[in-house]
């Protein structure tokens, strides 16, 4: 069949509807991935969806499809995607979740799961070859579409391993997304007070966009925390994968700094554990998890990336400047909103003013995530010219596992190649306003030597 090549991207299937994702791409993902998981001994893939307005009839041909190569379907129905992964780690090891994450309503594509791993880069381009040539031979006995229900069992498994020392307040904004189905009711059981917004859900996102890493997306959960007597927002992003922290006074406690906490918390119980964090992460990162006597490894963005990563290192915890948090230690590893929410509330529990705990984990002068648009293919390219070319001088640090990025003793800048769009993704920190003013001159300088047409627009932080 006909198939766009841009839907394939390095951890994911992604793209618009019915443009180049339709019934037709789903039931083919769902032989050739069916093919894929009989190959590998597994017997059985469970299926979700999130909101989204497309989520049914994809949600059926991808099922139609798996069922007709062979391996009976679980049918999980419209859950977040950590509750697809929770079914991936209790009712099988293979799922797909069909979902568009925070991308623009008119999307929407699959993360996957095959045989315990979370499948990216080579293997999606696999099931492309097989999607193509439909290299997947149906089988002589169809399999078994069965519907179970997950989410009680998802709900009493994070209830039961959750302990919070006193009640509190939260405002909870899910956006629309699919976390305001289960997140309000999971809060409320572990002894929260909750204020919703937008727990409705629904897939044309009426209120404002389900992306708590864009600070627009936070104007209503700040509101709200100025006008009532909650402590603490928690804001959820359209599949319910990524978390968003606000504290009472309106800061945005951004995803590297709400992993100090979660480095501190875990170490106490995994001394000397590794903890894993992307490029995108606080130069300030690294040093707490040392002093809270554990390893710092900074690796790839990606969520496949660092999952695969934390399992090869037996990590207890990795964490993503985007907001995908991977709780190891008391949990399966995979990235969840919900649980990351209710493992900080536990934290801040024992203590009696969150806002203050969260106010004081070390921060610096940055810049918001900063993306120069590139020509398709373009991206790489630049970057593989920036490695060759980028030089200075000590006491500065050059890392390339992932683009450019240059360490000095009072701040860093990145340079890396975004592996969903044809974007340059920048970021620049000091601890200092002028150190953040050097290092983005300087690193803009190389840009520009290699790409003099750069130009660039605020994206997340």
């Amino acid at each position: 069949m006909q198939l766009n090549a841009s839907i394939f991207k390095a951890y994911d299937i992604r793209g618009v509807v019915p443009t180049t994702i339709s019934e037709g791409v789903a039931e083919a993902l769902g032989r050739a991935f069916g093919a894929r998981a009989l190959a590998e001994g597994e017997k059985s893939v469970a299926v979700g969806r999130d909101g989204r307005l497309s989520g049914p009839s994809l949600a059926a041909a991808l099922m139609r499809g798996l069922a007709a190569a062979g391996v009976d379907v679980i049918d999980v129905g419209m859950v977040t995607t950590p509750m697809l992964y929770f079914a991936a780690n209790t009712l099988t090891t293979s799922g797909i979740q069909v979902t568009g994450s925070h991308n623009p309503k008119d999307y929407n594509g699959f993360k996957m799961v095959l045989a315990g791993r979370a499948i990216y880069g080579d293997e999606i381009q696999t099931l492309r070859e097989l999607m193509q040539t439909d290299g997947a031979a149906l089988a002589s006995k169809p399999g078994k579409i069965t519907e179970v229900n997950v989410e009680k069992d998802y709900r009493e498994r994070i209830v039961s391993g959750i302990k919070l020392e006193r009640p509190m307040k939260i405002v909870i904004d899910s956006g629309n997304g699919i976390a305001g189905a289960s997140a309000p009711d999971i809060f409320r059981a572990l002894g929260c007070e909750v204020t919703e917004l937008f727990s409705e859900v629904d897939g044309n996102f009426p209120n404002h966009h389900p992306d708590p890493s864009k600070p627009e997306n936070l104007k209503d959960l700040i509101a709200a925390l100025q006008t009532g007597d909650a402590e603490l927002g928690l804001a959820f992003d359209g599949d319910g994968d990524r978390l968003g922290i606000v504290t009472k006074d309106g800061t945005n406690i951004y995803p590297d700094r709400q992993m100090m906490l979660f480095a501190r918390d875990v170490l106490s119980r995994v001394p000397g554990g590794t903890i894993l964090f992307d490029v995108k992460c606080s130069q300030r990162l690294a040093p707490e998890i040392e002093a809270a006597g554990g390893v710092a490894m900074m690796f790839k963005t990606g969520h496949s990336l660092i999952k695969a990563r934390m399992k090869e290192v037996n990590s207890p915890l990795g964490g993503e400047m985007s907001g995908h948090i991977f709780f190891k230690e008391r949990w399966y590893g995979f990235d969840d909103g919900t649980y990351a929410g209710a493992r900080l509330l536990e934290i801040l529990s024992r203590v009696p003013d969150a806002g203050i705990v969260l106010n004081a984990l070390p921060t610096s002068f940055s810049t918001p995530e900063l993306n120069v648009a590139c020509k398709e293919g373009e991206p790489h390219t630049v970057v593989e010219q920036l490695i060759k070319t980028a030089a200075f001088a000590p006491p500065a640090a050059i890392s390339t596992i992932d683009g450019v990025r240059v360490d000095w003793p009072d701040g860093f800048g990145l340079i890396r190649a975004s592996n969903t769009t044809p974007v340059l993704v920048l970021r620049f920190e000091g601890h200092t306003e002028d150190a953040l003013r050097r290092i983005e001159a300087d690193m803009l300088a190389l840009l520009r030597s290699v790409k003099p047409d750069a130009s660039f627009a605020a994206s997340a932080h």
